[in-house]
């Protein structure tokens, strides 16, 4: 996430906030109250929202009590913004994140720790860039992990090789059971485009087809 946010205070003009968004080349921020927390986010599309809410007032002279009324006389942050905000904690993991931008149809989070306070903000941007990190380095973190007993499973008995963020396990396990474990937990370290299996697990009679599905 980027630690840096520019925000708005809720009592910021039209004026302040289309300024804002343009001195500091964002196209959205998030909006807070007087003790600091995320009340909402306002972006570029509210602004034009509410642009083209005058526009139609000015055509049809008056209308519903909806949100285009709203929008037309809107002046402060706390009318524009798009409320509540779509956050997300600081301890959540990418594939959270990435599911709740989709789910959500937005194209940033809020990172808001649990009082309600800005901790940072997370973007599509800073989600791919993750999937930028070294092959050699994901290998190191999935070598330890396994090493550090953390993926349930004895280093001995493993090979782990790492292409294009795509993680190969190789060698034998006891039981199917427990590779569908493991191949999951790979699957949430970060940068890790795709889990494949080359395990064996001799002790077992009729092993199950490992399948590992969505992190």
């Amino acid at each position: 996430m980027t630690n840096y946010v520019v925000t708005v205070h809720e009592d910021a003009t039209f004026r302040e906030i289309a300024s804002k968004l343009l001195d500091q080349h964002v196209s959205a921020v998030p909006v807070v109250d007087a003790d600091a927390h995320v009340v909402g986010v306002v972006s570029e599309a509210d602004l034009l929202v509410k642009e083209a809410a005058v526009a139609d007032r000015a055509v049809w002279g008056s209308w519903q009590r909806d949100r285009r009324g709203v929008m037309a006389t809107a002046e402060r942050a706390r009318d524009l913004m798009t409320s509540p905000a779509v956050t997300i904690g600081p301890d959540a993991s990418v594939a959270e994140a990435a599911r709740l931008m989709r789910a959500r149809r937005v194209k940033r989070l809020p990172v808001v720790t649990a009082s309600g306070h800005l901790a940072g903000i997370l973007s599509r941007a800073d989600i791919l860039s993750i999937f930028g990190r070294p092959d050699d380095e994901i290998r190191d973190e999935v070598i330890a992990a396994i090493t550090a007993g953390e993926l349930g499973s004895s280093p001995g008995h493993l090979e782990v090789a790492v292409s294009s963020g795509i993680v190969t396990v190789s060698g034998e396990l006891a039981t199917s059971a427990a590779a569908v474990e493991l191949l999951r937990a790979i699957r949430h370290v970060e940068g890790v485009v795709n889990v494949r299996s080359q395990l064996r697990f001799p002790h077992e009679e009729r092993p199950a087809t490992v399948v590992v599905g969505a992190p």
